[in-house]
């Protein structure tokens, strides 16, 4: 119980850390990100990330610049952030070539990749739980951003990313064990 305690502690003084941080600097890291990242919602859900950076990692004590570490930080956070897109988009081309599922630009392939998507729509209501089935179809297939997503359902952004991550990991592991991979 004790390290739970001290764990508990030592959480709050991070937050407490970047809930500091954020309020004295908050308008220097959104126009960082802004600067860096021209996309408005995409430079939101930074911001929102870059908080819980701070968080699990808080800056040293003593600085001398701490302005310059900001903006080394918020540079590496796109970095990976930017990363994880092209390995999710990766993923996706992937799975989208397992599913012998090619884009074409004549009408018959359209209706075909349609037909192909909506079948994979049904199985997603079909083999997850509502909450990440729907997480899924607000944003794959309604084209909606995550913020959007989380305020349909009325959940926080990290909530629908975890949705969303943990069915689509789950909806990969039953089509690779259904093609027998």
């Amino acid at each position: 119980m004790a390290l739970l305690s001290a764990h508990t502690n030592n959480y709050a003084a991070h937050v407490n850390i970047a809930a500091k941080v954020f309020g004295e600097y908050g308008d220097f890291i959104h126009a960082v990100i802004r600067y860096k990242v021209r996309n408005e919602a995409q430079a939101d859900d930074l911001f929102q990330d870059f908080f819980l950076s701070l968080v699990s990692k808080p800056p040293p004590p003593v600085l001398q610049n701490i302005k310059g570490y900001l903006y080394r930080a918020i540079t590496n956070d796109i970095i990976d952030a930017a990363r994880r897109m092209k390995r999710y988009e990766s993923h996706l081309r992937k799975y989208g070539e397992q599913l012998n599922y090619t884009i074409k630009n004549d009408f018959e392939n359209t209706l075909i990749e349609r037909e192909e998507l909506d079948k994979l729509f049904v199985l997603i209501k079909e083999r997850l739980p509502e909450s990440e089935s729907r997480a899924i179809a607000l944003r794959y297939r309604d084209s909606h951003s995550i913020k959007e997503v989380a305020e349909k359902m009325g959940v926080k952004k990290r909530t629908v990313s975890s949705y969303i991550s943990v069915g689509l990991k789950k909806i990969r592991r039953f089509l690779m064990i259904k093609r027998g991979a």
